[in-house]
């Protein structure tokens, strides 16, 4: 933008007071050599940082789609311990019926209490928390850091460490009501200050915490997803692939 102001103010004053430049030739042409410098520079810098944001949109995506996983295995897998996951239906049919069903509030909670009332379906709930608890944590503790650094990223990081917290959360609790063989997780169990400030661990409680989880993990399925798509789109993909039906992986796109 300065170059080109510099350069418009070089052509208005040319045409309103031409004899002064007429008159100092050697200024005319430093002026003109200084403006024809910062013009250059402007546009290697733009395509410089046009590159960059290219290569970084690439990293983007492929967190996104990270984050996307890492959502949908959450709310998948209280769905399939709750035996509400749909079957025999081909992925993007299961990801539909299954949105469907997790804001089902009624019919979710009450199958995630049934849970809580058996034993052995607890004990699995119990070892699914565990794992999801630990690969949010991975996931997070890998690219939180960096996808912090951008703004525009800024604000759906946040909503995936709330998710990844509410989870560990929930896993320190039952953690300590249930201690597990491993020690690590034991001595983990026993820091929790979840024990210290929850007071009431209800069935109910535990039922309403983990629908709530639940549906944020679906929601953060689906907008960390559209987000990924929008900042490379499918299509882009495509042409650089040369085909038209292979699905996209990652890519670039300026997405500023």
């Amino acid at each position: 933008m300065l170059a080109l102001i510099a350069f418009v103010a070089g052509i208005v004053s040319d045409n309103t007071n031409g004899d002064f430049w007429a008159r100092h030739s050697l200024l005319a042409g430093l002026v003109a050599s200084v403006i024809v410098v910062i013009l250059s520079i402007g546009v290697v810098n733009e395509v410089i940082e046009r590159r960059r944001r290219q290569r970084w949109s690439i990293l983007a995506q492929y967190v996104m789609f990270e984050l996307t996983r890492n959502a949908r295995m959450i709310w998948s897998g209280i769905l399939d311990l709750a035996g509400l996951l749909p079957s025999q239906i081909d992925e993007q049919d299961y990801v539909a019926a299954g949105a469907q069903i997790v804001h089902d509030t009624p019919r979710l909670t009450a199958a995630v209490r049934e849970i809580i009332k058996n034993e052995d379906a607890l004990a699995r709930l119990h070892t699914e928390i565990a794992f999801l608890a630990e690969h949010a944590d991975e996931v997070l503790g890998r690219w939180a850091g960096v996808m912090l650094n951008a703004e525009v990223y800024a604000e759906v990081m946040d909503r995936h460490v709330e998710l990844a917290g509410d989870v560990v959360w929930i896993g320190g609790v039952l953690d300590s009501a249930y201690p597990p063989d491993d020690l690590r997780r034991q001595r983990r169990s026993r820091s929790s200050p979840a024990v210290q400030i929850e007071s009431e661990l209800s069935p109910d409680w535990f039922a309403d915490r983990i629908v709530i989880i639940t549906q944020l993990a679906e929601d953060l399925d689906r907008g960390t997803l559209d987000l990924a798509l929008r900042i490379v789109p499918v299509q882009w993909w495509r042409a650089r692939l040369g085909t038209t039906d292979r699905p996209p992986t990652g890519g670039q796109v300026d997405a500023q």
